[in-house]
C-alpha cells in the first residue's frame, strides 16, 4: 500500500453520503476468524456490478463458490450495512433464509453441510457505497471528476475489507482461486479491473459491461473497480521467464503524453524486479496500471496510480516502484494474518533503497536507509504474535487515523541489517527463494505458486538459507519495539563493545569497527567484545550504518 502523503481529488459530492464506519476495531478486515467462517474455503467469486454515477449507487450480484472444511450450519458472509440485500439463493436459485447481524450475513443452508461438500450462494444487493474519506488508508468509493468533468470512479478497501463493495469472507487467510468480474457503466466510460480482459458488450439502455477474469488466487482487498473515459497505453514486455506479456496503463485522456513516459518507466521497474526477485508472478493475466484519484494501491494486475507523474529526488517514480513491489511481496506471497503485514510493507519499502543502489550507487542507498532509520517510532512490535485486524496494524489507538509507519520504514531497515548479517551472497538468494522456493516455481503461471505465509515461516526460511538459527535477530527487531543500544567504552588500549537489549534478549550481532581507516568485522558472540586499540588511533563504530540500533548510544566514551 502507498506509504506517501495522500493526494487530493476532484470528488463530487453524491447525495446522502454514507459515513465511514466509526470504530476501526469493528470495521477493519481480519482479526480472529469466526468458527463459522473458518469452516469453509472460498474457491471462486463471480461478481457483477452496475455502477451509476448519476445517483452514486452500486447494484451487485455476487455468487460465492466454496468448499466445506468443517461441519457447518451457518454460512457467514461479510457485507457492509450500507447495502440492502434483495435476495439470497443457492446454486439451484432456491431462496435461502438469512439474518443480518451488523456487518455480516448469517445464511442458513437447507441442511447442515459436512466437510468435503461444496456450496454456492448468490447474493443480490444494492445501495450507496461508503465514500472513502482518506483513500487508500481509509477506503470506500470515490465519485471524482476528471479535469474535463467526466466521471472518475475508484474503489479502495485494504483496511476495511472488500465487504465495502461485495459479499465476501473478509479475512486475509482465504484467497479465492479465481474471480470473474463484470462491471456495467454508462457508455463512453471504461471499467478497468483485475485479471485478463474478456471483452466489452454494449446494451440498448446506453450502458457497457466490461468483463475480466482473474485466473490466479487474489486477496479480497485487491479486487478493484476503476472507471473513467480511459485511454490505453500498451507495451509488450519480454519477461525473464521467456513470456511476452502485455503491460497496459489506463490513463486519463488529458494525461496521455505523461502516460506514454510513465509506460516506459514501468518497463524499467519490471526489469529491476524480475532480475532481483524472479519473473513477474501474474504473466497469465497481464500487468496493468490505472490512473486513480487517490495516491496508489497494489491491486493485483491493476496497480492504482495517482502520483501525478512525480519523480523523487533520486529520479524515479517512487509510488509506482513501491506498488509494483507488492506484486511479489503481498500478492505472490501473502501474509495469512494482518499481524504479519510487515512481510508486505517492509519488504516493499526496502525495494526503494535497493533500486536507488542500482541506479545511483551505495552512498545514495545509505542516505535513503538513514532517512528510514531516523523515522522509526519504535512504539510497538512490527510483527506481533497472534491475530490482528488491519486497523490494529496500520493505525494506532486512540487516534486510529495516525499510523506510525514502522511496518514500512522500520521493516526496511531490519532487512538492511539482515543483509549485513548474512552477506549479499546469502541475502539476495534468500529473497528470491522466499518468493519462488525452487527454480521450477519461477516457470509456474497457473496460480499454484501463490501462497500464504507468516513471519515464523520467514524466520525459518532465513535461518535455513543462512545455515544457522536467526531467531534471536527477529525476536529483537520484530517481536518487541525497542531498538538495541550499543555501549562503547574506550580505556587505555582497549575498546569494549556491549549490546544492551530490552528484556535481556540474546543479541550476538557483529559490528564493523574502523581503526585508522581500516575496517574490520567484530564478532560479539555473547553480546560483548573487547578490541585492542592503540591510544592514538582514530576509531569509528559501524561507519557504514549497517546495524540498526539506537543512534544516541554509539558515542565512544573514554575512561581514565
Amino acid at each position: 500500500m502507498a506509504g506517501l502523503a495522500v493526494g487530493t481529488s476532484l470528488a463530487a459530492q453524491p447525495p446522502a453520503p454514507i459515513a465511514p464506519r466509526p470504530n476501526p476495531r469493528e470495521w477493519s478486515s481480519g482479526g480472529p476468524l469466526l468458527p463459522e467462517q473458518a469452516a469453509f474455503d472460498v474457491t471462486h467469486y463471480d461478481l457483477a456490478f452496475r455502477v451509476d454515477p448519476a445517483d452514486s449507487t452500486l447494484q451487485g450480484d455476487a455468487t460465492i463458490h466454496a468448499r466445506v472444511v468443517a461441519p457447518l450450519s451457518w454460512i457467514v458472509i461479510d457485507l457492509d450495512s450500507a447495502y440492502t440485500v434483495d435476495r439470497i439463493t443457492d446454486r439451484d436459485d432456491q431462496p435461502l433464509s438469512f439474518e443480518r447481524r451488523r456487518l455480516r450475513l448469517w445464511i442458513r443452508p437447507h441442511r447442515p453441510l459436512a466437510a468435503g461438500e461444496t456450496f454456492a450462494v448468490r447474493i443480490r444487493y444494492g445501495g450507496q457505497p461508503r465514500i472513502a474519506p482518506r483513500p487508500p488508508w481509509i477506503g470506500g468509493i470515490q465519485w471524482a471528476r476528471t479535469p474535463s468533468g467526466d466521471p472518475w470512479i475508484a474503489t479502495t478497501a485494504v483496511n476495511e475489507g472488500a465487504d465495502l463493495f461485495w459479499p465476501v469472507k473478509d479475512h486475509p487467510s482465504d484467497k479465492a482461486d479465481s474471480v470473474r468480474i463484470r462491471i456495467t457503466v454508462p457508455r463512453g466510460l471504461v471499467a478497468a479491473s483485475n485479471g485478463r480482459p474478456l471483452g466489452a458488450q454494449d446494451h440498448e439502455d446506453g450502458t457497457t459491461t466490461w468483463q475480466w477474469l482473474v485466473s490466479t488466487p487474489i486477496s479480497n482487498y485487491n479486487v478493484a473497480l476503476n472507471i473513467a473515459p480511459y485511454r490505453e497505453v500498451t507495451r509488450q514486455y519480454r519477461s525473464v521467464a521467456g513470456d511476452t506479456i502485455p503491460v497496459t496503463y489506463w490513463v486519463l485522456p488529458e494525461h496521455l503524453a505523461e502516460g506514454e513516459k510513465l509506460a516506459d518507466e514501468i518497463l524499467l521497474h519490471l526489469r529491476f524486479y524480475e532480475d532481483l526477485l524472479g519473473p513477474y508472478p501474474f504473466r497469465a493475466d497481464k500487468y496493468g496500471v490505472v490512473e486513480t484519484p487517490h495516491l496508489g494501491m497494489e491491486h493485483q494486475t491493476i496497480i492504482a496510480y495517482g502520483n501525478r507523474y512525480q519523480q523523487n529526488r533520486y529520479g524515479f517514480d517512487e509510488l509506482h516502484q513501491h506498488e509494483l513491489a507488492h506484486e511479489w511481496f503481498g500478492n505472490l506471497v501473502t501474509a495469512r494474518d494482518w499481524s504479519d503485514y510487515w512481510l508486505h510493507e517492509g519488504f516493499g519499502t526496502y525495494m526503494q533503497p535497493l533500486y536507488v543502489e542500482r541506479t545511483r550507487g551505495a552512498e545514495a542507498y545509505r542516505e535513503l536507509i538513514l532517512t528510514q532509520w531516523k523515522a522509526a517510532r519504535n512504539r510497538r512490535p512490527i510483527a506481533e504474535r497472534g491475530p490482528l485486524s488491519a486497523g490494529e496494524v496500520y493505525f494506532n489507538p486512540p487516534d486510529y487515523l495516525a499510523g506510525d509507519g514502522d511496518i514500512y520504514g522500520k521493516g526496511s531497515v531490519v532487512l538492511h541489517t539482515l543483509r549485513f548479517l548474512v552477506g549479499d551472497s546469502v541475502f539476495f538468494p534468500m529473497l528470491r527463494r522466499w518468493l519462488y522456493p525452487t527454480p521450477a516455481a519461477e516457470r509456474v503461471v497457473d496460480g499454484t505458486h501463490v501462497r500464504l505465509v507468516s513471519t515464523a515461516e520467514f524466520v525459518a526460511h532465513a535461518s535455513r538459507m543462512a545455515g544457522r538459527d536467526l531467531g534471536w535477530f527477529f525476536d529483537v527487531y520484530l517481536r518487541q519495539p525497542e531498538l538495541p543500544r550499543l555501549e562503547v567504552t574506550r580505556a587505555g588500549g582497549r575498546l569494549e563493545l556491549r549490546w544492551r537489549v530490552p528484556k535481556g534478549l540474546p543479541f550476538p550481532m557483529p559490528v564493523e569497527v574502523e581503526i585508522d581507516g581500516v575496517t574490520r568485522r567484530v564478532a560479539l558472540p555473547g553480546g560483548r567484545a573487547v578490541v585492542p586499540v592503540p591510544a592514538t588511533s582514530r576509531v569509528a563504530i559501524d561507519p557504514g550504518f549497517w546495524v540498526f540500533r539506537s543512534l544516541d548510544s554509539t558515542e565512544v566514551r573514554s575512561r581514565k
